[in-house]
């Protein structure tokens, strides 16, 4: 899949941009006054695959986080600041890999001078987040809306301030929670400037309503080649967003590092119970890092030879499942032992 072309900031060794693969971020909700509690989550989310981490800063006593979290995990660490440079001047000095920050809600030209400084003098790269709900009085007032076109020209505004402070070690973000504002706000942006693109749907949702939106959105930049880092953002534990992530890279075709599961729909001909099965499956793959594809099918009309693509798979009959591997059967055996008998073939590969 071709990729758009634009230039790479790195965030604490970890490049963006450019040729590098999509990243996936996610972000701390413990509140930011439980130190124990952010470390803990912070080292369960590097754990289930999270690449870059975010975590909010909303006054001086949260600079601590920084160096308790940054001590216990080596993935990148990024402060999320609002409104204040200095909380943004701390965490640099608190040793962070990367800020968040709108350059416009913080102070005057001054500030963001101080901070770009602070930066450049530390080899930090900023992330312009730009939302659908907080843009410029201005800008709304020329569109009459949070269009596409007000938050590309937001960013781009924003982006011009640290240009003027010689940065431009810039990520930039338009999220919105409209699928298609967003899809189209990312498009016109890319089109305008080659600076590193984190994607993302805003105030998503819940999990199920909330990764469909998310992966519509994503996955529809990530077909067109836009898109260097994404968060799958949703009101449910931040560890399903990392999973989420990984699994929308791995489907795009854009990851191979873990199972990827497929399995029919079910029919009358079904001689299994394939919902049970499959589910059962999809649990135990979940620690599972081999890149294989794996099939669960439901009879032999569309099992060995439908999924020949898989590495691996079993097939109902009456009773009985089908074991095969690249289409070829090796052998049967009694439904109640499919699962275990798939997964014995999958640890001997």
């Amino acid at each position: 899949m071709p990729r758009r072309i634009c230039k790479t900031v790195t965030v604490g060794g970890v490049p963006i941009g450019g040729t590098s693969p999509v990243t996936v971020q996610s972000m701390l909700s413990v509140r930011a006054a439980d130190i124990p509690g952010n470390v803990a989550q912070a080292v369960a989310l590097e754990a289930a695959g999270c690449e870059i981490l975010r975590v909010a800063v909303p006054d001086m006593d949260a600079v601590k986080l920084i160096p308790a979290i940054k001590q216990t995990i080596k993935i990148p660490l990024v402060a999320d600041i609002h409104f204040d440079y200095r909380l943004a001047l701390e965490s640099v000095a608190a040793g962070i890999d990367k800020i968040r920050l709108n350059p416009g809600n913080i102070g005057g030209p001054d500030k963001v001078k101080a901070v770009t400084a602070a930066c450049r003098g530390r080899g930090i790269p900023i992330r312009i987040g730009v939302n659908a709900g907080s843009l410029e009085p201005e800008i709304l007032q020329k569109y009459g809306a949070p269009t596409a076109e007000a938050m590309r020209d937001s960013a781009l505004r924003h982006a011009r301030l640290l240009e003027a402070c010689d940065f431009t070690d810039i990520v930039l973000s338009l999220k919105s929670s409209h699928v298609p504002t967003m899809i189209r706000a990312y498009e016109l942006t890319a089109e305008a400037c080659d600076y590193p693109l984190h994607l993302g749907v805003t105030e998503a949702g819940p999990e199920r309503i909330g990764v469909m939106k998310s992966a519509a959105g994503i996955g529809a930049l990530l077909s067109r080649g836009i898109g260097d880092t994404v968060r799958i953002s949703l009101t449910a534990d931040p560890i399903v967003e990392v999973t989420a992530g990984l699994e929308l890279l791995q489907i795009m075709g854009l990851r191979k590092t873990r199972p990827e599961l497929i399995s029919c729909p079910t029919c009358g001909r079904t001689g299994i119970d394939l919902i049970k099965i499959t589910t059962e499956v999809e649990k135990r793959l979940q620690d599972i890092r081999k890149p294989i594809t794996v099939a669960v099918m439901g009879c032999r009309v569309n099992g060995p030879g439908e999924a020949r693509q898989a590495d691996i798979g079993i097939a109902g009959g009456e009773g009985k499942a089908a074991l095969f591997k690249k289409g070829e059967v090796l052998y049967s055996v009694d439904e109640d032992r499919a699962v275990d008998a798939l997964m014995d073939e999958i640890g001997k590969m």
